[in-house]
């Protein structure tokens, strides 16, 4: 079983940047990874992925300002969000992926409000 801890949330001012990390306690290698977010009111979506082979895939709404990557050694995922829009404000969750199972952190909550 792989835990997952995110961390790196808080409150940012429009157009400032954040970068949220993924800790998992065992070996991320053969997982897709990915951040999901949910607001008040609204269903969890998908905001980046990124497969065992570097592979990314991004939410229209966040392409071009956030970035996803891993580091397998250090088994954490990133999210650098740039930019940031009062409409980016959500609890962000980490999501690993593989074949035979699917893990979920707690969430972090990122606002962004002026």
């Amino acid at each position: 079983q792989v835990q997952l801890v995110e961390s790196g949330g808080g409150l940012v001012q429009p157009g400032e940047s954040l970068t949220l990390s993924c800790a998992a306690s065992g070996s991320i290698r053969s997982y897709v990874m990915g951040w999901y977010r949910q607001a008040p009111g609204t269903q969890r979506e998908l905001v980046a992925r990124i497969t065992s082979g570097g592979t990314t895939i991004y939410a229209d709404s966040v392409k071009g300002r956030f970035a996803i990557s891993r580091d397998n050694a250090k088994n954490t995922m990133y999210l650098q969000m740039s930019s940031l829009k009062p409409e980016d404000t959500a609890v962000y969750y980490c999501n690993a992926v593989n074949l035979l199972n699917i893990y979920w952190g707690q969430g972090t909550q990122v606002t962004v409000s002026s």
